[in-house]
């Protein structure tokens, strides 16, 4: 097993020259595009834009910060801008079902010419009409008409008349009405001459009255049918007085609108209804069967709206007015409510009622994106009560009805109107983290089919010659975007070196932008404070360490802490079974990391390695499967033709919260070691790295804060040379450590090992050879492998003796009874 040597100095960082840039601040750059590395994404989000199929929508995919938003309101403005505008859209009266208003689709621009087009048609025919009926031709006519009823009445009565004056009776009138009376030489007789004729005298008289009576009865019983014809009349008089202005007035519109039959349809309608209402349009107030409700709903409205009430129903309700758009619109909709998305149907209360008609339909966003783009939050949308249904509908349908959610939940039966639908032409594209998508993928059958498109966001990308000029180039579009001073070739460098930090990979940069525009920021805003003109590395590095201070007070309280030895962690001398682990912890977005001491106790036992984390529910599944490997190894390599009689138990000391993760696993293994073998392990060093069932130990997570997190209570405590941290050699491409680091590491006073098998591990902490097997399979004398076997191998002997001495006294005891 070759010797494992010191990382040098140039391998813990990658710079980035400043001689490898021509230019001398970002004023002298050319700007490239504000999103970088993120291909696949550009190609989905072309792919779901240009493919015209049901289902294409597209979800945005990734963590925040990577400009989803900017590439995506960027490459849909492109398309955008070469497609045709959208149409207009508004709501009209359905004069057959007013409870069904109908939807009209009009060309660009044309829904508010409509509008004022039918306001102007409703002031014209109230003054036509007026004109019309005030006329003299009009009130003649109508006279004749109300002059040749009375004539039939009073005719009919006068026949009646003299009908009974032959029999000698005449036709009072009376308050309970019309009736006959006997005469007596040209006078009504008086009742009490009456009672004094002869019986049969009186009999005959009523029974001519009754007779009488019958005749007047069969009279009058003609006078509602009279007053029906007279109405119809009257009604065809008044249409044929208006056909002529109204007809003339719509005969205009309709030449206007020839091209657009739903309108043609529509004024003709218009034209109907007109003449069937003229008596809103001659009243100046309220029509017939109008409530005082929808009198109170027109002084409530708006000045433009302060009509008639009963002429609103020929108003037009426009939903969608494209007049100012140029191309198909492209909306953001930052409260993707459901009645913001749909539209609603507003109410308002008069008279302790709820009155609503079709002006009071408002659109949603979907209506206003209509032939174009919608960009949503997927997590807002989610949030929102009923809107993820609500949108889902409209996809799968492809129109938009605007109703309550209680009508589409079928949760109320109140009598509202139900608006035509309207068909719908979007493309949606949702944005979300990952998780979110994968859980709506896995949870929501429907969602697949809606959102056949996925862009999935890189975090990172490639870190080269070129990749670092595009970021340079980036760096340029960010500081003239935010209006910052320039950045010189030094301040570019060290944004670049803090992109690749960000992703802990020397060979890699941040595609999260967003943390990177608030550096700039405030590399700026120390600029500004030391009254520079132009921002230098210094002007980074201070805003770098200013964020850390905002964000390191629990970091610095820990390390206090172990200062204080309230939490026991060795960094000198030797010790048996106890190694110095390093975990990372995460809070908001500032990870740092944290020593650990790991112990490990060994008895005789039937070859269990208990984990006392996962004993007491604190160990995570992930930790537990390091431990149940790191035992398989130890089978594997030193009990392979014996069994394991040894008995462990592992533990992180003086740890209060969970923990998970297989990092600590060759540290564990290799306190294991030592327990077993009675070998004193280096205090002076710290481990990280996961080990497999066959030795070799693996890359792990976090590793720069992790050799930080040592280093920094190392040097706290005064750097002896001694000191350092084993990393697993797969972590070396990761390595971008803080300067300090760097600097004790080339003076000599830190090391960290690369290793890439636990024997070079466990001969770095412990100075002895770990030992390798000679043709007849034996490890070398006094190597930790010879060692740890020939201990389990004692272990062994003492497991067979116990137990064949205890099956002897089992047997005496059972031979005495």
């Amino acid at each position: 097993m070759d010797t494992v040597q010191p990382l040098p100095p140039e391998a813990l960082y990658r710079r980035c020259d400043p001689a490898d840039f021509s230019f001398e601040t970002t004023d002298d750059l050319v700007e490239a595009p504000e999103v970088l590395g993120q291909e696949r994404a550009i190609q989905a989000i072309q792919l779901g834009i240009n493919i015209q199929r049901q289902g294409y929508n597209i979800f945005a995919l990734g963590p925040r910060g990577t400009g989803k938003y900017t590439l995506i309101r960027k490459l849909v403005e492109e398309r955008a801008r070469n497609e045709p505008p959208p149409s207009d859209w508004c709501y009209v009266n359905n004069f057959e079902q007013p409870y069904r208003p109908r939807a009209l689709r009009l060309p660009q621009g044309r829904a508010r010419e409509f509008q004022r087009d039918m306001m102007r048609l409703v002031e014209d025919l109230q003054t036509a009409l007026s004109s019309a009926f005030e006329s003299e031709e009009y009130q003649n006519r109508r006279q004749a008409l109300e002059q040749e009823f009375q004539e039939q009445q009073q005719e009919s009565l006068r026949e009646l008349q003299e009908r009974a004056r032959e029999k000698s009776f005449t036709l009072l009138r009376t308050p309970s009405g019309l009736a006959f009376a006997p005469l007596r030489n040209g006078e009504v007789m008086p009742p009490e001459e009456f009672q004094k004729l002869p019986e049969e005298e009186q009999k005959r008289i009523q029974a001519e009255v009754e007779e009488l009576q019958e005749q007047l009865q069969k009279v009058l019983y003609q006078v509602p049918r009279w007053e029906r014809e007279f109405r119809r009349r009257l009604r065809e008089l008044n249409q044929e007085i208006s056909a002529f202005v109204v007809k003339d007035l719509i005969d205009d519109l309709l030449q206007k609108y020839a091209d657009l039959p739903a309108v043609v349809e529509y004024l003709h309608a218009v034209q109907r209804d007109v003449g069937e209402n003229l008596e809103a349009f001659l009243s100046g107030g309220e029509s017939k069967g109008q409530d005082g409700a929808t009198a109170a709903l027109a002084l409530s409205l708006p000045d433009s709206f302060k009509i008639n009430p009963a002429l609103r129903r020929y108003q037009v309700n426009v939903l969608v007015d494209s007049s100012d758009v140029q191309g198909a619109p492209v909306i953001y909709e930052s409260n993707p409510t459901y009645l913001n998305l749909i539209g609603r149907i507003e109410q308002m209360a008069m008279m302790g009622a709820l009155v609503t008609d079709f002006t009071l339909i408002k659109p949603g966003v979907l209506h206003r994106a209509n032939g174009g783009y919608l960009i949503l939050d997927a997590l807002k949308v989610l949030a929102n009560p009923y809107a993820w249904e609500g949108l889902k509908r409209v996809l799968e349908f492809q129109a938009i009805r605007i109703e309550s959610p209680l009508q589409m939940l079928s949760l109320t039966s109140t009598v509202s109107l139900e608006p035509e639908p309207i068909p719908l032409d979007v493309k949606v594209i949702l944005m979300g983290d990952r998780l979110l998508y994968y859980l709506l993928s896995q949870y929501d059958p429907d969602f697949s089919e809606l959102f056949k498109v996925a862009a999935d966001f890189d975090d990172e990308f490639k870190r080269d010659a070129e990749s670092q000029q595009a970021y340079a180039q980036l760096i340029a579009a960010i500081v003239r975007r935010e209006q910052l001073r320039p950045f010189d070739r030094s301040a570019v460098c060290r944004v670049i070196e803090h992109a690749a930090r960000l992703v802990s990979d020397s060979e890699r940069l941040t595609a999260q932008l967003q943390t990177i525009v608030d550096l700039l920021e405030e590399a700026d805003h120390w600029a500004q404070q030391a009254g520079a003109e132009v921002v230098s590395a210094q002007h980074v590095q201070q805003a770098i360490d200013a964020q850390i201070f905002r964000a390191d007070r629990l970091r610095e309280r820990m390390l206090e802490e172990t200062l204080r030895e309230t939490i026991h962690i060795e960094t000198t001398g030797e010790r048996v079974g106890q190694i110095n682990g390093l975990s990372v912890l995460q809070l908001g977005n500032f990870a740092f990391g944290r020593p650990s001491r790991i112990t490990a106790t060994v008895h005789m036992g039937r070859g269990e390695v208990i984990d006392i984390e996962r004993e007491v529910a604190m160990g995570g599944p992930i930790h537990s499967k390091g431990v149940l490997i790191l035992a398989s190894l130890l089978r594997s390599r030193y009990a392979s033709d014996r069994p394991l009689s040894l008995g462990a138990s592992l533990v992180f000391e003086q740890s209060y919260g969970g923990v998970d993760g297989d990092s600590a696993s060759s540290a564990e293994f290799y306190a294991l070691l030592s327990a077993i073998a009675q070998v004193p392990i280096k205090q002076s060093l710290a481990v990280t790295g996961s080990v497999d069932q066959h030795g070799r130990v693996q890359a792990i997570g976090g590793v720069n804060e992790k050799i930080e997190g040592f280093f920094d209570l190392c040097n706290s405590r005064g750097l002896t040379g001694d000191q350092g941290v084993l990393i697993p050699a797969s972590n070396v491409q990761h390595l971008m450590l803080r300067q300090d680091v760097v600097d004790a590491v080339a003076a000599g006073k830190f090391h960290i090992y690369p290793v890439e098998h636990v024997d070079q591990g466990i001969e770095i902490l412990t100075g002895v050879p770990a030992g390798e097997r000679d043709e007849e399979g034996n490890y070398p004398e006094g190597s930790i492998n010879q060692r740890v076997e020939t201990r389990l191998a004692q272990l062994a002997e003492k497991r067979k003796e116990f137990d064949r001495r205890d099956e002897t006294e089992r047997r005496d005891e059972s031979e005495q009874k």
